[in-house]
């Protein structure tokens, strides 16, 4: 009998078509079983409610332990979408106070996974945020007409006084970003944004804990599973200790109504930052509560910027304040000595060039120059050593040293202050000058301006008050930090290490030696405060689009400094006109906690006197 080849043939399809099927039936199992948790959490809930706990927010206190940010309870409403049956919802829109269409709004946001990608149906949503201590009472007594709905704790922020809104940040909902980079988050958590709240976010945040209900068939709750004894506790966030003190805060951005720019002081010792003020600022209450979104948006539509913070991003011409680093840098590359003197015809003249100054006496060796804040002193200086091809081979050489000096001193980088945003400023290197004039096509002459802080050269007011605060050290300096103390925690090493300049120690000397000079009988003279000795450099800075800027850095006192101030006044004229008087204030309020009477009417001008228009501060 002859053998049927295609039946055989249809043997192993329909065999291998059943394998098939099994090993898809098979997958599909294991997928469900230990891989798609939908169906597990379909279970879960249908038993139990799992609610976030959150912990409290470590707390902020200044350097002297006032509370500076608290907490306060807000309460949102969840559901979970599975679980609610027809509600009445002219009632349930009556007890919040908000209208049928916002509802229905908050609905389609809700379910819509471009705006909430951790949608289901299964799990808790937002409906409704930050409610008041009185809708939360009166949605509290009708909850239970509301199946499938409950309220959320959270935890907001609280603020003490109307201050340092730049140095504290806020706190905001996360983004699908945030939860993509960080798992700890899930929809509808806060976290920080801005200042210390969102450096020190992983400190002060916390641990989120967890409470499993019992629910019965209608989704009712019937208590805690086995009586709380599978909870987890939430952990709460640490306090921190900022270095700021917040009364010369306060007294500092009072100073500066009315104006644009930045002050900063720093206890040089530590680096702690004793207060950093941007100017126009904003009340930080501003940001909290259901406002918070149209508020924001004010500010960032506010043609003042305060959200931009002037103190660690502003980038500005120095001025004659960076005249003690090229005092430094000419002193350790042996271009002079303490005694060598350049001539100052009412500027620098040389061949067709000309860079002006104004009337003092000549030829001025180094002190006598940083106390008049001659530029053609600095000029001839920085001319010495750019040109002087004999020891460094080219201008492009002798540039790059220069450059790297000014680096190890701070500038043209992130100092790496503990706050987001900083500014790295900007240090021309050779290949920028390669590039702009062509290679060899340039010297000192070319480039002249940026000896006095000038042309390229930009620098923030974290950049200057750094600076101060290593002359005040006589040579060395800790990276400036806001926070002192971390409960519990010891504080990053980087935070608290010497960091040294490429300039011997000896040349600080110098430099502060003219600065003090400066005060007792050159351009700082308003900067004198009774019974302390005070040293300090004026800066006025070439300003293109208007007025020019007025600047100024110092530290006192002359022996064991401790305070070194940065002041800079966006349009202020003259550094003697603002920067001075400003810097002087806060030096003696922090020294002495008062103002003496005889500078009194300098105070009340400073607080008094107006260049922008600034917003009433609420009090």
């Amino acid at each position: 009998m002859r053998k049927n080849y295609d039946l055989e043939k249809r043997k192993f399809v329909i065999g291998g078509f059943v394998v098939l099927i099994a090993i898809i039936y098979i997958f599909r199992l294991v997928n469900l079983q230990l891989v798609d948790d939908r169906y597990s959490h379909a279970a879960d809930s249908n038993a139990f409610l799992k609610k976030t706990v959150y912990p409290s927010r470590g707390l902020i206190y200044d350097r002297n332990g006032e509370l500076v940010v608290f907490n306060q309870p807000a309460y949102d409403v969840m559901l979970i979408p599975r679980d609610v049956q027809p509600f009445d919802t002219l009632d349930f829109c009556a007890t919040l106070n908000i209208s049928k269409e916002q509802l229905d709004k908050r609905f389609e946001d809700m379910r819509d996974r471009r705006l909430n990608p951790g949608y289901s149906s299964y799990t808790p949503q937002k409906l409704i945020t930050q409610l008041s201590a009185q809708d939360y009472g009166q949605l509290q007594e009708k909850l239970y007409r509301f199946p499938g709905f409950f309220i959320q704790k959270r935890i907001l922020r609280q603020y003490n006084r109307a201050t340092a809104a730049n140095v504290l940040g806020n706190i905001r909902e996360v983004s699908p970003r945030d939860i993509e980079n960080d798992s700890y988050y899930s929809p509808g958590d806060y976290t920080g944004d801005l200042g210390i709240e969102k450096s020190y976010e992983p400190y002060l945040r916390g641990k989120k804990g967890v409470e499993i209900l019992i629910r019965d068939a209608s989704g009712r709750i019937h208590g805690r599973y086995k009586d709380g004894s599978e909870d987890i506790e939430p952990i709460s966030g640490r306090d921190v200790k900022m270095s700021i003190d917040i009364e010369l805060q306060q007294y500092a951005e009072s100073l500066m109504a009315g104006k644009r720019g930045a002050i900063v002081a720093i206890e040089p010792s530590t680096g702690e930052i004793l207060c950093m003020v941007s100017m126009p600022n904003y009340d930080p209450t501003l940001l909290v509560g259901r406002e918070r979104g149209k508020n924001y948006q004010k500010l960032v539509n506010d043609n003042t910027w305060p959200l931009f913070d002037r103190a660690l991003m502003g980038a500005y011409p120095p001025g004659s304040t960076f005249k003690p680093t090229q005092g430094l840098i000419f002193l350790q590359e042996g271009i002079i000595n303490i005694n060598t003197a350049y001539p100052c015809a009412h500027g620098y003249i040389n061949g067709g060039l000309r860079v002006g100054c104004h009337s003092h006496g000549a030829p001025l060796p180094l002190k006598p120059a940083i106390q008049t804040s001659c530029n053609a002193f600095f000029c001839w200086g920085f001319k010495a050593m750019i040109d002087r091809r004999s020891k460094y081979g080219s201008s492009a050489n002798a540039f790059e040293v220069w450059k790297n000096h000014l680096v190890s001193m701070g500038y043209g980088y992130k100092l790496g202050v503990d706050l987001p945003g900083e500014s790295r400023g900007f240090i021309p290197n050779s290949k920028f000058y390669d590039k702009f004039y062509r290679e060899g096509r340039w010297s000192a002459n070319t480039i002249i301006s940026v000896s006095i802080g000038q042309g390229e050269i930009l620098a923030t007011p974290l950049q200057i008050a750094n600076l101060a605060a290593t002359i005040a050290n006589r040579g060395y300096f800790i990276t400036p930090h806001v926070v002192k103390e971390i409960q519990d925690t010891v504080m990053p090493a980087e935070l608290l290490e010497r960091r040294y300049p490429t300039i011997d120690k000896n040349y600080y000397q110098e430099i502060a030696e003219g600065m003090r000079m400066a005060v007792t009988g050159g351009t700082c003279r308003r900067a004198a405060i009774p019974d302390i000795e005070v040293c300090g450099k004026t800066g006025t800075a070439q300003n293109p689009h208007g007025k020019d800027h007025s600047a100024f850095m110092g530290f006192a006192p002359y022996n064991d400094p401790k305070i070194a101030v940065a002041v800079y006044v966006e349009n202020g004229g003259w550094g003697a006109t603002y920067g001075v008087p400003i810097g002087s204030l806060v030096m003696e309020k922090y020294l002495t906690g008062s103002i003496s009477p005889q500078r009194q009417g300098m105070e009340e001008q400073m607080i008094n006197s107006s260049i922008y228009y600034a917003p009433a501060k609420k009090k």
